[in-house]
């Protein structure tokens, strides 16, 4: 297993372990995505609103399909 210094502490702790054992730091690796999601309020709101966005289109989709079968039939 491999291991790593704590950086509040100094004491080796697993790659793996969630925290520190020895003082309880989070053992996080800090990454350009945990940023953005932890302190741009855009991420969230654009990763909503694609969602909803692909949702509305396949919705409309759908309706115009039906309503095309009802009329033409």
């Amino acid at each position: 297993m491999e291991k790593k210094k704590c950086p509040q502490c100094k004491n080796l702790i697993l790659v793996t372990s969630p925290t520190c054992l020895y003082c309880g730091r989070p053992n996080k690796f800090i990454t350009k995505e945990y940023v953005n999601k932890k302190w741009n309020k855009d991420y969230n709101n654009n990763v909503f609103n694609d969602i909803f966005i692909n949702k509305y289109i396949i919705f409309i989709l759908l309706l115009i399909i039906t309503i095309s079968i009802i009329i033409f039939n």
